[in-house]
Protein backbone atom coordinates (compact mmCIF):
# COMPACT_ATOMS: atom_id res chain seq x y z
CA UNK A 1 0.00 0.00 0.00
CA UNK A 2 1.20 3.53 -0.81
CA UNK A 3 1.06 5.86 2.18
CA UNK A 4 0.97 9.66 2.25
CA UNK A 5 3.85 9.65 4.74
CA UNK A 6 6.48 7.25 6.00
CA UNK A 7 6.18 8.80 9.47
CA UNK A 8 3.44 10.97 10.95
CA UNK A 9 4.37 12.55 14.29
CA UNK A 10 1.66 13.85 16.62
CA UNK A 11 3.22 16.50 18.84
CA UNK A 12 5.97 19.01 18.03
CA UNK A 13 7.72 18.93 21.39
CA UNK A 14 11.36 18.06 21.91
CA UNK A 15 11.01 14.34 21.18
CA UNK A 16 8.60 14.68 18.26
CA UNK A 17 10.64 17.37 16.51
CA UNK A 18 13.88 15.41 16.95
CA UNK A 19 12.33 12.24 15.52
CA UNK A 20 10.75 14.13 12.61
CA UNK A 21 13.85 16.11 11.66
CA UNK A 22 16.20 13.16 11.68
CA UNK A 23 13.75 10.85 9.94
CA UNK A 24 13.42 13.44 7.17
CA UNK A 25 17.20 13.74 7.08
CA UNK A 26 17.39 9.98 6.54
CA UNK A 27 15.16 10.33 3.48
CA UNK A 28 11.73 9.58 4.96
CA UNK A 29 8.60 11.52 4.03
CA UNK A 30 7.52 13.03 7.34
CA UNK A 31 4.71 15.18 8.75
CA UNK A 32 4.26 16.68 12.20
CA UNK A 33 1.00 17.83 13.76
CA UNK A 34 0.89 20.39 16.58
CA UNK A 35 -2.20 21.95 18.12
CA UNK A 36 -0.58 24.37 20.56
CA UNK A 37 2.99 25.63 20.36
CA UNK A 38 6.15 24.44 18.69
CA UNK A 39 8.75 23.16 21.11
CA UNK A 40 6.32 21.52 23.52
CA UNK A 41 6.28 21.83 27.30
CA UNK A 42 10.01 22.44 27.75
CA UNK A 43 10.25 25.47 25.48
CA UNK A 44 6.88 27.04 26.28
CA UNK A 45 5.71 26.17 29.79
CA UNK A 46 8.57 24.15 31.24
CA UNK A 47 12.31 24.11 31.67
CA UNK A 48 13.23 27.11 29.49
CA UNK A 49 10.86 29.79 30.86
CA UNK A 50 11.20 28.31 34.35
CA UNK A 51 14.96 28.74 34.33
CA UNK A 52 14.57 32.32 33.07
CA UNK A 53 12.34 32.97 36.09
CA UNK A 54 14.88 31.27 38.38
CA UNK A 55 17.58 33.61 37.05
CA UNK A 56 15.26 36.53 37.78
CA UNK A 57 14.64 35.35 41.34
CA UNK A 58 18.37 34.97 42.02
CA UNK A 59 19.09 38.68 41.54
CA UNK A 60 17.65 39.49 44.97
CA UNK A 61 20.53 37.55 46.56
CA UNK A 62 23.10 39.07 44.21
CA UNK A 63 22.02 42.56 45.23
CA UNK A 64 22.24 41.62 48.91
CA UNK A 65 25.73 40.19 48.54
CA UNK A 66 27.12 42.98 46.35
CA UNK A 67 27.95 45.27 49.28
CA UNK A 68 30.53 42.78 50.55
CA UNK A 69 32.43 43.36 47.33
CA UNK A 70 32.30 47.14 47.59
CA UNK A 71 29.22 47.84 45.53
CA UNK A 72 26.72 50.42 46.82
CA UNK A 73 23.32 49.98 45.23
CA UNK A 74 20.20 52.08 45.44
CA UNK A 75 16.96 50.49 46.53
CA UNK A 76 16.16 47.66 44.11
CA UNK A 77 12.67 47.20 42.71
CA UNK A 78 11.23 44.36 40.67
CA UNK A 79 8.66 44.48 37.87
CA UNK A 80 6.97 41.16 37.12
CA UNK A 81 5.41 42.42 33.86
CA UNK A 82 8.84 43.23 32.42
CA UNK A 83 10.19 39.77 33.24
CA UNK A 84 7.15 38.02 31.72
CA UNK A 85 7.21 40.19 28.57
CA UNK A 86 10.90 39.51 28.03
CA UNK A 87 10.34 35.82 28.69
CA UNK A 88 7.51 35.77 26.13
CA UNK A 89 9.72 37.44 23.54
CA UNK A 90 12.41 34.79 24.01
CA UNK A 91 9.90 31.94 23.80
CA UNK A 92 8.47 33.39 20.58
CA UNK A 93 12.00 33.47 19.17
CA UNK A 94 12.47 29.79 20.07
CA UNK A 95 9.10 28.89 18.50
CA UNK A 96 10.38 30.41 15.27
CA UNK A 97 13.60 28.42 15.49
CA UNK A 98 11.65 25.18 15.91
CA UNK A 99 9.47 26.08 12.92
CA UNK A 100 12.56 26.71 10.78
CA UNK A 101 14.21 23.50 11.93
CA UNK A 102 11.19 21.49 10.82
CA UNK A 103 10.49 23.24 7.54
CA UNK A 104 14.15 23.44 6.50
CA UNK A 105 14.61 19.72 7.12
CA UNK A 106 11.76 18.93 4.71
CA UNK A 107 9.09 18.05 7.28
CA UNK A 108 5.47 18.91 6.48
CA UNK A 109 3.96 20.89 9.38
CA UNK A 110 0.25 20.52 10.08
CA UNK A 111 -1.07 23.00 12.66
CA UNK A 112 -4.17 21.69 14.36
CA UNK A 113 -5.43 18.84 16.55
CA UNK A 114 -4.56 15.46 15.06
CA UNK A 115 -6.67 12.44 15.87
CA UNK A 116 -6.07 8.78 15.11
CA UNK A 117 -8.80 7.22 12.96
CA UNK A 118 -7.04 3.89 12.48
CA UNK A 119 -3.69 2.13 12.85
CA UNK A 120 -2.30 3.98 9.81
CA UNK A 121 -4.57 7.01 9.53
CA UNK A 122 -4.72 10.47 11.08
CA UNK A 123 -7.40 13.14 10.78
CA UNK A 124 -6.55 16.84 11.17
CA UNK A 125 -8.45 19.97 10.18
CA UNK A 126 -11.02 17.85 8.33
CA UNK A 127 -8.42 16.03 6.23
CA UNK A 128 -7.22 12.47 6.51
CA UNK A 129 -3.66 11.27 5.93
CA UNK A 130 -2.19 7.80 5.89
CA UNK A 131 1.20 6.86 7.29
CA UNK A 132 3.23 3.68 7.47
CA UNK A 133 4.34 4.66 10.99
CA UNK A 134 2.66 7.01 13.46
CA UNK A 135 4.55 8.42 16.44
CA UNK A 136 2.67 9.69 19.49
CA UNK A 137 4.72 12.42 21.21
CA UNK A 138 1.97 14.46 22.85
CA UNK A 139 3.69 14.94 26.23
CA UNK A 140 2.09 15.55 29.59
CA UNK A 141 -0.23 18.03 31.26
CA UNK A 142 -0.41 19.40 34.84
CA UNK A 143 -2.96 17.68 37.04
CA UNK A 144 -4.79 19.50 39.83
CA UNK A 145 -6.71 17.36 42.34
CA UNK A 146 -10.45 17.84 42.08
CA UNK A 147 -11.01 19.13 45.59
CA UNK A 148 -13.84 21.64 46.23
CA UNK A 149 -12.71 24.97 44.79
CA UNK A 150 -9.95 23.47 42.61
CA UNK A 151 -11.02 25.83 39.81
CA UNK A 152 -9.50 28.69 41.81
CA UNK A 153 -6.04 27.09 41.77
CA UNK A 154 -3.47 27.26 38.98
CA UNK A 155 -0.86 24.84 37.62
CA UNK A 156 2.53 25.43 36.05
CA UNK A 157 1.01 26.33 32.66
CA UNK A 158 -0.84 29.34 34.07
CA UNK A 159 2.01 30.44 36.35
CA UNK A 160 4.06 31.62 33.37
CA UNK A 161 1.33 34.02 32.29
CA UNK A 162 0.17 35.61 35.54
CA UNK A 163 -0.59 39.30 34.97
CA UNK A 164 1.07 40.28 38.22
CA UNK A 165 3.17 38.71 40.95
CA UNK A 166 0.85 37.50 43.75
CA UNK A 167 1.63 38.93 47.19
CA UNK A 168 0.89 35.63 48.98
CA UNK A 169 1.36 32.24 47.34
CA UNK A 170 0.68 28.69 48.50
CA UNK A 171 2.67 26.15 46.47
CA UNK A 172 1.30 22.62 46.86
CA UNK A 173 3.49 19.61 46.06
CA UNK A 174 6.75 17.92 46.93
CA UNK A 175 8.39 17.31 43.56
CA UNK A 176 10.98 19.37 41.75
CA UNK A 177 8.41 21.65 40.05
CA UNK A 178 6.92 22.63 43.42
CA UNK A 179 10.35 23.27 44.94
CA UNK A 180 11.48 25.33 41.95
CA UNK A 181 8.39 27.53 41.82
CA UNK A 182 8.42 28.06 45.58
CA UNK A 183 11.96 29.39 45.13
CA UNK A 184 10.89 31.60 42.23
CA UNK A 185 7.95 33.19 44.02
CA UNK A 186 9.91 33.61 47.26
CA UNK A 187 12.95 35.04 45.50
CA UNK A 188 10.85 37.58 43.62
CA UNK A 189 9.34 38.87 46.84
CA UNK A 190 6.07 36.99 47.33
CA UNK A 191 5.18 35.66 50.78
CA UNK A 192 5.47 31.97 49.93
CA UNK A 193 4.54 28.74 51.70
CA UNK A 194 5.31 25.28 50.34
CA UNK A 195 2.81 22.64 51.44
CA UNK A 196 3.55 18.94 51.02
CA UNK A 197 1.50 16.06 52.34
CA UNK A 198 4.61 13.94 53.08
CA UNK A 199 7.34 14.21 55.69
CA UNK A 200 9.97 15.71 53.36
CA UNK A 201 9.96 16.85 49.73
CA UNK A 202 11.85 15.43 46.69
CA UNK A 203 11.08 11.78 47.35
CA UNK A 204 13.53 9.57 45.44
CA UNK A 205 16.45 11.99 45.75
CA UNK A 206 19.36 11.27 48.09
CA UNK A 207 18.36 11.75 51.73
CA UNK A 208 21.27 14.10 52.48
CA UNK A 209 20.29 16.27 49.49
CA UNK A 210 16.68 16.50 50.65
CA UNK A 211 17.62 17.39 54.22
CA UNK A 212 20.30 19.90 53.18
CA UNK A 213 17.91 21.72 50.85
CA UNK A 214 15.29 21.86 53.59
CA UNK A 215 17.82 23.54 55.88
CA UNK A 216 18.94 26.03 53.23
CA UNK A 217 15.41 27.01 52.20
CA UNK A 218 14.45 27.50 55.85
CA UNK A 219 17.49 29.78 56.34
CA UNK A 220 16.24 31.88 53.45
CA UNK A 221 12.87 32.35 55.08
CA UNK A 222 10.80 30.10 52.84
CA UNK A 223 7.88 28.69 54.86
CA UNK A 224 7.98 24.88 54.56
CA UNK A 225 4.93 23.01 55.80
CA UNK A 226 5.19 19.22 55.64
CA UNK A 227 2.40 16.76 56.42
CA UNK A 228 0.03 19.47 55.20
CA UNK A 229 -2.64 19.20 52.51
CA UNK A 230 -5.52 21.36 51.32
CA UNK A 231 -9.09 20.06 51.71
CA UNK A 232 -10.89 22.93 49.95
CA UNK A 233 -10.35 26.37 48.46
CA UNK A 234 -12.84 29.21 48.77
CA UNK A 235 -12.74 32.53 46.95
CA UNK A 236 -13.37 35.55 49.11
CA UNK A 237 -15.32 38.69 48.19
CA UNK A 238 -12.07 40.65 47.76
CA UNK A 239 -10.70 38.08 45.33
CA UNK A 240 -8.31 36.47 47.82
CA UNK A 241 -8.36 32.72 48.47
CA UNK A 242 -8.98 30.83 51.68
CA UNK A 243 -7.38 27.37 51.81
CA UNK A 244 -8.82 25.02 54.41
CA UNK A 245 -6.29 22.36 55.37
CA UNK A 246 -7.10 18.78 56.33
CA UNK A 247 -5.66 19.42 59.80
CA UNK A 248 -8.25 22.16 60.40
CA UNK A 249 -6.01 25.18 59.81
CA UNK A 250 -6.97 27.93 57.38
CA UNK A 251 -4.44 29.79 55.24
CA UNK A 252 -5.11 32.89 53.16
CA UNK A 253 -3.42 33.55 49.84
CA UNK A 254 -3.74 35.42 46.58
CA UNK A 255 -2.63 32.41 44.54
CA UNK A 256 -2.73 28.65 45.12
CA UNK A 257 -0.30 26.88 42.80
CA UNK A 258 -0.48 23.09 42.39
CA UNK A 259 2.49 21.01 41.28
CA UNK A 260 1.22 17.59 42.27
CA UNK A 261 1.89 15.57 39.16
CA UNK A 262 1.39 15.42 35.42
CA UNK A 263 -0.82 13.15 33.35
CA UNK A 264 -0.24 11.96 29.77
CA UNK A 265 -1.91 14.25 27.22
CA UNK A 266 -4.20 11.82 25.39
CA UNK A 267 -7.35 13.93 25.14
CA UNK A 268 -9.38 13.26 22.00
CA UNK A 269 -6.46 11.40 20.44
CA UNK A 270 -8.62 8.60 19.03
CA UNK A 271 -6.78 5.73 20.68
CA UNK A 272 -10.04 3.80 20.69
CA UNK A 273 -9.67 3.36 16.91
CA UNK A 274 -6.40 1.49 17.42
CA UNK A 275 -4.99 -1.38 19.45
CA UNK A 276 -2.85 0.96 21.59
CA UNK A 277 -2.94 0.03 25.28
CA UNK A 278 -2.30 2.10 28.40
CA UNK A 279 -0.41 0.93 31.47
CA UNK A 280 -1.91 0.95 34.97
CA UNK A 281 -0.82 4.59 35.47
CA UNK A 282 -2.56 5.70 32.29
CA UNK A 283 0.56 6.19 30.15
CA UNK A 284 0.94 4.71 26.66
CA UNK A 285 2.42 1.21 26.99
CA UNK A 286 5.44 0.56 24.78
CA UNK A 287 8.15 -2.07 24.44
CA UNK A 288 11.90 -1.49 24.36
CA UNK A 289 11.60 -0.26 20.75
CA UNK A 290 8.86 2.27 21.69
CA UNK A 291 6.25 0.24 19.82
CA UNK A 292 2.74 0.11 21.21
CA UNK A 293 0.44 -2.88 21.05
CA UNK A 294 -0.49 -1.54 17.59
CA UNK A 295 2.62 -2.39 15.49
CA UNK A 296 2.38 0.71 13.26
CA UNK A 297 2.11 3.14 16.21
CA UNK A 298 5.01 4.18 18.41
CA UNK A 299 5.25 6.56 21.39
CA UNK A 300 8.04 8.45 23.14
CA UNK A 301 8.62 11.13 25.76
CA UNK A 302 6.46 12.11 28.71
CA UNK A 303 3.44 10.32 27.27
CA UNK A 304 5.06 6.92 28.00
CA UNK A 305 5.92 7.94 31.59
CA UNK A 306 9.46 6.56 31.80
CA UNK A 307 12.03 9.27 32.54
CA UNK A 308 10.21 12.55 31.99
CA UNK A 309 13.13 14.77 31.00
CA UNK A 310 13.65 16.72 27.77
CA UNK A 311 17.06 15.18 26.89
CA UNK A 312 15.55 11.72 27.37
CA UNK A 313 12.73 12.51 24.93
CA UNK A 314 15.36 13.76 22.47
CA UNK A 315 17.32 10.51 22.79
CA UNK A 316 14.14 8.45 22.34
CA UNK A 317 13.17 10.44 19.25
CA UNK A 318 16.62 9.89 17.77
CA UNK A 319 16.44 6.16 18.51
CA UNK A 320 13.07 5.83 16.74
CA UNK A 321 14.25 7.75 13.66
CA UNK A 322 17.41 5.65 13.38
CA UNK A 323 15.71 2.31 13.91
CA UNK A 324 13.04 3.00 11.29
CA UNK A 325 15.07 4.78 8.64
CA UNK A 326 18.80 4.30 9.37
CA UNK A 327 19.01 0.95 11.18
CA UNK A 328 22.78 0.66 10.77
CA UNK A 329 23.11 3.69 13.10
CA UNK A 330 20.55 2.48 15.66
CA UNK A 331 21.51 2.11 19.28
CA UNK A 332 19.09 1.81 22.20
CA UNK A 333 18.68 4.56 24.79
CA UNK A 334 20.64 3.82 27.95
CA UNK A 335 18.60 4.94 30.94
CA UNK A 336 21.44 4.39 33.42
CA UNK A 337 23.37 7.34 34.82
CA UNK A 338 21.01 10.05 33.57
CA UNK A 339 22.09 13.35 35.18
CA UNK A 340 19.45 15.81 36.29
CA UNK A 341 19.18 19.16 38.00
CA UNK A 342 16.59 20.85 40.17
CA UNK A 343 16.72 24.62 39.73
CA UNK A 344 15.80 25.35 43.29
CA UNK A 345 17.64 28.16 45.07
CA UNK A 346 20.22 26.74 45.76
CA UNK A 347 20.40 24.30 42.83
CA UNK A 348 20.57 20.52 43.01
CA UNK A 349 22.64 18.44 40.60
CA UNK A 350 22.62 14.65 40.73
CA UNK A 351 23.68 11.61 38.72
CA UNK A 352 23.64 7.92 39.54
CA UNK A 353 22.38 6.19 42.66
CA UNK A 354 21.35 7.81 45.89
CA UNK A 355 22.80 6.33 49.07
CA UNK A 356 19.44 4.75 49.83
CA UNK A 357 19.17 3.18 46.35
CA UNK A 358 22.73 1.86 46.49
CA UNK A 359 22.13 0.16 49.84
CA UNK A 360 18.80 -1.25 48.66
CA UNK A 361 20.57 -2.70 45.60
CA UNK A 362 22.96 -4.57 47.91
CA UNK A 363 26.12 -2.51 47.43
CA UNK A 364 28.68 -2.31 50.21
CA UNK A 365 28.59 1.47 50.35
CA UNK A 366 31.16 4.09 51.29
CA UNK A 367 30.01 7.71 51.57
CA UNK A 368 32.20 10.76 51.01
CA UNK A 369 30.61 14.05 51.93
CA UNK A 370 31.63 17.70 52.20
CA UNK A 371 29.71 20.75 53.39
CA UNK A 372 31.27 24.17 53.07
CA UNK A 373 30.54 27.85 52.64
CA UNK A 374 31.21 28.86 49.00
CA UNK A 375 34.15 31.21 48.46
CA UNK A 376 31.89 33.87 46.92
CA UNK A 377 30.02 34.20 50.20
CA UNK A 378 33.06 34.68 52.45
CA UNK A 379 32.88 38.47 51.99
CA UNK A 380 29.15 38.56 52.73
CA UNK A 381 26.82 37.88 55.63
CA UNK A 382 25.20 34.95 53.80
CA UNK A 383 25.59 31.65 55.65
CA UNK A 384 24.53 29.35 52.82
CA UNK A 385 26.46 26.09 52.66
CA UNK A 386 27.11 23.77 49.73
CA UNK A 387 26.75 19.98 49.96
CA UNK A 388 28.76 17.56 47.83
CA UNK A 389 28.44 13.81 48.16
CA UNK A 390 29.87 10.71 46.50
CA UNK A 391 28.33 7.26 46.84
CA UNK A 392 31.01 4.60 46.26
CA UNK A 393 30.95 0.81 46.06
CA UNK A 394 33.55 -0.19 48.68
CA UNK A 395 34.22 -3.54 46.98
CA UNK A 396 34.88 -2.28 43.44
CA UNK A 397 35.79 1.37 44.21
CA UNK A 398 33.31 2.39 41.50
CA UNK A 399 31.53 5.73 42.01
CA UNK A 400 27.82 4.92 42.00
CA UNK A 401 26.41 8.40 42.52
CA UNK A 402 27.32 12.10 42.68
CA UNK A 403 25.08 14.62 44.42
CA UNK A 404 25.39 18.36 44.97
CA UNK A 405 23.35 21.19 46.46
CA UNK A 406 24.81 24.60 45.73
CA UNK A 407 25.45 27.24 43.06
CA UNK A 408 25.78 25.89 39.51
CA UNK A 409 25.20 22.31 40.67
CA UNK A 410 23.76 21.30 37.30
CA UNK A 411 26.73 22.71 35.42
CA UNK A 412 29.18 20.80 37.62
CA UNK A 413 27.34 17.49 37.65
CA UNK A 414 27.05 17.37 33.84
CA UNK A 415 30.81 16.83 33.59
CA UNK A 416 30.79 14.27 36.38
CA UNK A 417 28.05 12.37 34.57
CA UNK A 418 30.50 11.59 31.75
CA UNK A 419 32.95 10.15 34.29
CA UNK A 420 30.29 7.97 35.92
CA UNK A 421 29.00 6.83 32.52
CA UNK A 422 32.56 5.77 31.71
CA UNK A 423 32.77 3.75 34.94
CA UNK A 424 35.02 6.05 37.00
CA UNK A 425 36.33 4.79 40.33
CA UNK A 426 37.04 6.77 43.47
CA UNK A 427 40.73 6.38 42.66
CA UNK A 428 40.13 8.16 39.34
CA UNK A 429 38.54 11.03 41.26
CA UNK A 430 41.43 11.07 43.76
CA UNK A 431 44.05 11.15 41.01
CA UNK A 432 42.35 13.99 39.15
CA UNK A 433 43.88 17.40 39.88
CA UNK A 434 41.32 20.00 40.84
CA UNK A 435 40.68 23.40 39.29
CA UNK A 436 41.54 25.88 42.03
CA UNK A 437 39.85 27.83 43.50
CA UNK A 438 36.48 26.37 42.56
CA UNK A 439 33.69 24.56 44.33
CA UNK A 440 33.97 21.74 41.78
CA UNK A 441 37.45 20.74 42.99
CA UNK A 442 35.87 19.49 46.21
CA UNK A 443 34.65 16.44 44.28
CA UNK A 444 38.28 15.35 43.71
CA UNK A 445 39.64 16.21 47.16
CA UNK A 446 37.29 14.22 49.42
CA UNK A 447 39.52 11.57 50.98
CA UNK A 448 37.93 10.36 54.22
CA UNK A 449 34.67 8.39 54.11
CA UNK A 450 31.88 9.41 56.43
CA UNK A 451 31.53 7.13 59.44
CA UNK A 452 28.67 4.67 58.89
Amino acid sequence: MAYDFDLYVIGAGSGGVRAARFAAGFGAKVAVAESRYLGGTCVNVGCVPKKLLVYGAHYAEDFEQASGFGWSLGEASFDWATLIANKDREINRLNGIYRNLLVNSGVTLHEGHARLTGPNEVEINGQRFTAKNILIATGGWPQIPEIPGHEHAIGSNEAFFLKELPKRVLVVGGGYIAVEFAGIFHGLGAQTSLLYRGDLFLRGFDGAVRKHLQEELTKRGLDLQFNADIARIDKQADGSLKASLKDGRVLEADCVFYATGRRPMLDNLGLEHTGVKLDKRGFVEVDELYQTAEPSILAIGDVIGRVQLTPVALAEGMAVARRLFKPEQYRPVDYAMIPTAVFSLPNIGTVGLSEEQARADGHNVQIFESRFRPMKLTLTECQERTLMKLVVDADTDKVLGCHMVGPDAGEIVQGLAIALKAGATKQHFDETIGVHPTAAEEFVTMRTPVAD
